[in-house]
């Protein structure tokens, strides 16, 4: 198995010294801002996916920052379905930030994420526990009314709520799910995101157990608790799983590997898992080919439901995408983000640049999903319920899919199928530091 470090698919490769797979990035000669901006544009023109659309002359004195310049740089990506740059993912962040929520599942903030359910109301889709917010009473399906005392239309109209989140301490005027409000200041701390808020046994009844999984991460320390979890589904006769990655904005490839290993390695072992493309330039050195490993307690699959959101992304897609052509795959909930490309990552000046470097396909050479993979049986994400509780409508209508082989009416008493739709919507912004990305995290 590949010891990729970062992301869903891609390797620490420190600046000074060798990496995953072998190679490095000359380190630049001096951390001026000169050296560093240098040392972005040469990266680039050797790893970037899209290297050849780089223009010849770049005059990198015209740039501030080296952020500045990596700005620039991946605006000359391909184009998505809305004529914007598809590469949004290409970053420059803190060295050590960036391997405390890899390596740890830790970053500085309030602990939590959120989405607008309107143009002027915003939710709180998850509190992580044990963080500021939820130590400050916050809790899902929560509506933010006011931060330092202005609206969320008034924030919204001038520099954006994702931007009052970097402000600590904070103002939170909140309104509860039966109509109460209050108003608490916090300050932001260390957040520690567990990986695998729960798991559980489902008596689906006729002699039929369904093995349910939250897993809110692909972080390194999601990967002791796999053999515990899926050898009491072996002990249980479990054949058919949910896993609920509604809020999963993917993580390290090692974790993604080793799912699928559990996952697949029973059925498909040896077979194709993924396949990593890099540009022209870099593919004979480094495209490869991961299969799947049998372990000790790989399931015996027979049916997998992917329980997903328009952030569902990244890792959590690519053991969507590369499990499909081994066994039954059912989305349930609604379409993925659409993230079948990842980033390298380089060390510099105590830095971490972050190029988007690769695509990734199936074993059918299938990896074009920049639109998302789409939903089999739609269903509402209800703010009102808990994640995986019985009334849960996307759990519902992943147990109702796999007693009858087809995507039930209602997902629950009172809630139909479709879920509400969000286009139109605000979309608070996720690029920057990992946490933001990978798990929509303020």
């Amino acid at each position: 198995m590949r010891n990729y470090m970062l992301l869903w698919v891609a390797m620490l490769l420190a600046a000074c010294s060798s990496g995953g797979n072998g190679s490095q990035q000359p380190a630049p000669s001096a951390c001026s801002n000169t050296g560093q901006k240098q040392f972005v544009l040469d990266a680039m023109r050797d790893w970037y996916l899209w290297n050849n659309l780089l223009p010849t002359q770049v005059d990198i004195d015209q740039y501030p920052t080296p952020e500045a310049l990596l700005g620039f740089l991946a605006t000359f990506s391909p184009a998505d379905s809305n004529g914007e740059p598809i590469d949004r993912f290409s970053s420059i962040n803190s060295a050590a930030a960036d391997a405390a929520f890899f390596g740890e599942g830790e970053f500085e903030g309030f602990g939590f994420s959120s989405r607008f359910e309107a143009v002027d109301d915003l939710r709180l889709t998850r509190v992580f526990s044990g963080s500021p917010a939820e130590q400050a009473g916050l809790a899902r399906g929560q509506r933010i009314l006011m931060l330092n005392g202005r609206t969320i239309a008034e924030i919204q109209a001038a520099e954006g709520v994702s931007a009052v989140f970097d402000t600590s301490p904070l103002d939170f005027t909140m309104r509860e799910t039966d109509g109460s409000e209050f108003t608490v200041t916090i300050t932001q701390g260390i957040v520690t995101i567990d990986p695998i808020p729960q798991w559980r046994i489902i008596d689906a009844g006729g002699g039929r157990m369904v093995g349910y999984i939250e897993f809110a991460q692909f972080i390194s320390t999601a990967d002791s608790a796999f053999d515990a979890i899926f050898a009491a589904f072996r002990a249980s006769g479990v054949n058919d799983l949910v896993i609920d990655l509604r809020y999963n904005g993917g993580g390290l490839v090692n974790t993604a590997e080793l799912l699928g290993d559990y996952l697949g390695g029973f059925v498909a072992e040896n077979l194709t898992f993924s396949k990593t493309l890099f540009n022209a330039d870099r593919a004979a050195s480094n495209n490869s080919e991961e299969f799947f490993e049998r372990r000790g307690n790989s399931m015996s699959l027979s049916r997998f439901v992917v329980i997903a959101t328009r952030g569902t992304a990244s890792a959590s897609e690519l053991v969507t995408n590369s499990m499909e052509p081994h066994v039954e795959v059912t989305i349930v909930g609604d379409t993925t983000f659409g993230k079948p490309i990842g980033q390298v990552g380089f060390e510099f000046c105590e830095k971490i640049l972050r190029p988007t470097a690769f695509q990734t396909v199936n074993a059918d050479d299938f990896g074009d999903y920049f639109d998302g993979l789409p939903v089999d049986c739609a269903a509402d994400d209800d703010l009102n319920v808990a994640v995986g509780a019985d009334t849960d409508p996307n759990l519902v209508a992943a147990l109702g899919y796999l007693d009858t082989g087809s995507c039930p009416v209602a997902a629950a008493p009172g809630g139909m199928m479709k879920p509400a739709t969000r286009e139109g919507l605000p979309q608070l912004d996720r690029r920057g530091p990992p946490w933001r990305e990978f798990a929509d995290a303020f």
